[in-house]
Formats: structure tokens, sequence, C-alpha cells
């Protein structure tokens, strides 16, 4: 199999993920269905790739004319049915609960051609589970895009216990084509990649706070404006090569002993969910989000990532072997 066979392309909910993951296509030139069984969300998928192109605009990173370019290229499907007609690779971008996913891919399999590859936007539900009851669980695969997908590039793209070596190659090489940065997940784990190493920081950040050891922002501020600089440009293997894999070593026999290894949420976090202290949603969580704050952080969200992976792309230029 290979990228090239992949001409149409379908998108399963458009909500948070699933629009943006249509404007990716949309934007590379793919024809692009897309449905949601919420009628009101599919019908104000447009708008909303309309606003998210106005930081691109801004930057000079795409030409006003591009919007409806994109737009041209998704066809917004009434039904599954139609969502599946022609589709040779479906996304799917549903809610986080393993059977609701089983259902969709039981309904997918009876409506796609026989060659079409179906995906998972999973963030970190097994896809060998999802897969289980499938007629055709190799043709069945994950791939985890990271909000915004419109903007952020890394796609991980995992592979099941029964997915074909074809079909995992065949969509690596095709979100490599269009300019996305796809990872490789060699074996189906629980939080895939990212997750898991982002759930690790989350976990002690908020021990942490829970132990009385810093406030908030504090533990937010050492990351952003300390080691989480450098993130962007050096991952954390090569920051440890840099450093020396010796004093690595050293430095995690002293440290290890010492770090949280809860296998369940913290007290702090699940009394903050109990009292309803969720975050932005509302208005309070580790931080206050009054409107204008939450307001200002999203507007410029964008704009701030797009100049970053502008850099991180140029850096990457820079350091390449001559």
């Amino acid at each position: 199999m290979k990228a090239s066979l992949f001409r149409q392309i379908g998108v399963l909910g458009a909500g948070l993920m699933g629009h943006s993951i249509a404007q990716v296509f949309a934007r590379q030139g793919y024809a692009v269905n897309l449905f949601d069984i919420d009628s009101q969300m599919l019908s104000s998928a447009p708008e909303r790739i309309r606003q998210n192109f106005k930081p691109y605009i801004r930057l000079n990173l795409a030409d006003p004319e591009e919007v409806d370019q994109t737009l041209a290229h998704i066809d917004l499907c009434q039904n599954l049915e139609e969502l599946c007609r022609g589709a040779d690779l479906i996304i799917e971008a549903v809610s986080e609960k393993l059977e609701v996913k089983r259902g969709v891919f039981s309904r997918l399999e009876e409506n796609v051609s026989p060659n079409a590859v179906l995906a998972t936007n999973t963030s970190a539900i097994s896809i060998s589970k999802i897969a289980r009851n499938a007629q055709y669980p190799e043709r069945i695969l994950g791939t985890h895009f990271w909000n915004p997908p419109h903007i952020i590039p890394c796609v991980e793209v995992i592979k099941g216990a029964e997915t074909s070596t074809q079909v995992f190659d065949a969509v690596y090489e095709l979100l490599r084509e269009m300019g996305k940065k796809p990872v490789k997940v060699l074996r189906d784990i629980p939080g895939f990649l990212g997750n898991r190493m982002q759930h690790a920081l989350w976990r002690e950040a908020v021990k942490l706070v829970e132990e009385g050891i810093a406030e908030p922002q504090d533990v937010d501020d050492v990351v952003r404006y300390g080691f989480g600089i450098r993130l962007a440009f050096l991952g954390p293997l090569q920051t440890a090569d840099l450093a020396g894999l010796d004093l690595t070593c050293l430095v995690h026999q002293d440290l290890f002993p010492h770090l949280d290894r809860s296998t369940m949420p913290s007290s702090l976090l699940e009394n903050k969910v109990k009292k309803g202290e969720l975050g932005i949603k509302t208005g309070r969580g580790f931080h206050d989000w009054p409107p204008e704050v939450t307001h200002r952080t999203l507007s410029i969200r964008d704009e701030v990532l797009l100049r970053l992976i502008d850099q991180v792309k140029a850096s990457d230029k820079m350091t390449e072997p001559h």
C-alpha cells in the first residue's frame, strides 16, 4: 500500500479535533467528507475553520483566498453512508469512550470500501481494544493529532496488535508528505508516547503543589521559563546526551526514589473536580480564569505556537548535516 492511494478522506466528528483535522487535509488539496451526528456542530464547522485561518493570515503564512479554497474541498455529509462514500481513509474523532468508538468502527466497516483504512484519533485508548471486534482489524490504526491539529505538527501513528505493516507505513508516509511530523508508535501501550511523558510531568507538578512545595504559578513558571524553553529545540533524550549520560545516570540514582509514583490521581486533583473547579470551562482550576484572561489566552495561543513552530523548523534546517 502506498500513500498515493489516499485520495479522499473522511472525518467522523466535527468538534474540537474533527473540524481541524478536516482542515489539515483539505488545505493540502484532498477531498474531505465531514460528518457529525450533531447537525449544529457540523454546520458551524466552516466558520470555525475560517477562524482557524486568522492567525495564519496575520503572520502571512496563508493568503485570504486560501480559506475559500480549503473549504471548497470539504463536503458536509448528512449521514454515515455519505461520509464513507469514496473514502480511502476515515479518521474517527468522536468522544473518548471505548464502547462508542467500537460501535462507530462497526458501522464504518459496514459502509466503507474493502480497501479503506480506518483510523482513530484517540489520545489514550488502546487501538487493539478498539479493533477487538472488528472484521478487518489489520486496516485499523491510531492517528493521534495534537490539539489544535491545524497547527501542531506532530501526529502519533500507532500500530495496533493486528494493524498491517503496509497500512501503518502508508499512513505514516501520507502524513509526512503533507508536511506533518508523524512519529511511529510501534507498540500499542496506554497513553502512547506523548501523553505518557506529559502526564508523568503533570503528576509530579500536582504533587509539588499538593505537598506545599510551590504555588501553581511557580510550578508553571519553572517549566515555561526553565527547561520548557529548550524542549522545542532539544528533546529529553537529546538533552540527556548533551548533559552526559554518566551525569544523567547519577542524577537518576539520587532523584528517582523521591519522585511521585502514585498509581491514582492525587487527592488535590480529585477534590478540585468534586468542587467543580475544572479549569477554563468553570473559571477556576489551579489558576483563576476570568473571561477576559481566558479570551486573551486563547486568542494569542495559536499565533504564539505558529511563531514557535516556525523557529523550530528553522533550527532543524540549521542543524541538518551538510
